[in-house]
């Protein structure tokens, strides 16, 4: 019986599996090469779009903080503007408060009161004058709580008259202006003038 040598076929059956098994390791490794590489590329496109959004996100809070500011300024403004409407309004409405005053006055002051001065401030009047009876200041007293113009007596004294007559009481009264309110005062400068402001200020 004739003998058949195998090992020259099992030695390449050998190399065939080791050469089998590098192609698949590298096949493997390069795979995972593709993959990590594909990964890294995946978080590096999301890190750059989150930086990319960051800095719009950065540069529209900008924009926002500089359209506050124009709107806090408008605002100044408006109320400076709605502040001046209204003084000027009210100065409108007292063009002819002394007029006014002095036809409510006439109608007020009962007989045997009569008025020596009248000295208007603001809002207030102080009245000066000379009354016959404590009766006569109590009647003016009550028709004044009813003018539609003056309000808030405060009798501020009352006394025995020093002329020679004797028969007369001197007396000071306070009273309310109704819709003659004090002037408001003037709105800050704001801005540039402000700023002229404040320079004139320190030279002072």
């Amino acid at each position: 019986m004739a003998s058949i040598n195998l090992l020259p076929w099992r030695e390449a059956a050998r190399k065939q599996q080791q050469m089998n098994y590098l192609t698949v390791l590298a096949q493997v490794a390069v795979l995972a090469f593709v993959l990590m590489f594909f990964v890294y590329w995946l978080y590096q496109a999301r890190v750059e779009g989150q930086i990319s959004r960051n800095a719009l996100l950065e540069t529209e809070i900008k924009q926002l903080d500089k359209r506050i500011a124009q709107i806090r300024e408008l605002e100044k403004q408006k109320a400076g503007l709605q502040q001046r409407m209204s003084l000027i309004e009210q100065l409108q409405r007292s063009r002819n408060l002394g007029t006014q005053i002095m036809d409510e006055v006439a109608k007020t002051v009962p007989a045997g009161v009569y008025l020596v001065s009248m000295d208007k401030k603001f809002n207030r009047l102080l009245v000066t004058g000379k009354s016959e009876s404590n009766n006569r200041l109590s009647s003016l007293l009550r028709v004044i709580e009813q003018s539609p113009l003056l309000t808030q007596p405060v009798l501020e004294f009352i006394q025995a008259s020093t002329d020679d007559s004797g028969l007369l009481s001197d007396f000071k009264m306070h009273l309310r202006l109704i819709g003659a309110e004090p002037p408001p005062p003037p709105p800050e400068p704001t801005g540039r003038a402000a700023k002229k402001a404040k320079n004139a200020g320190a030279k002072k």
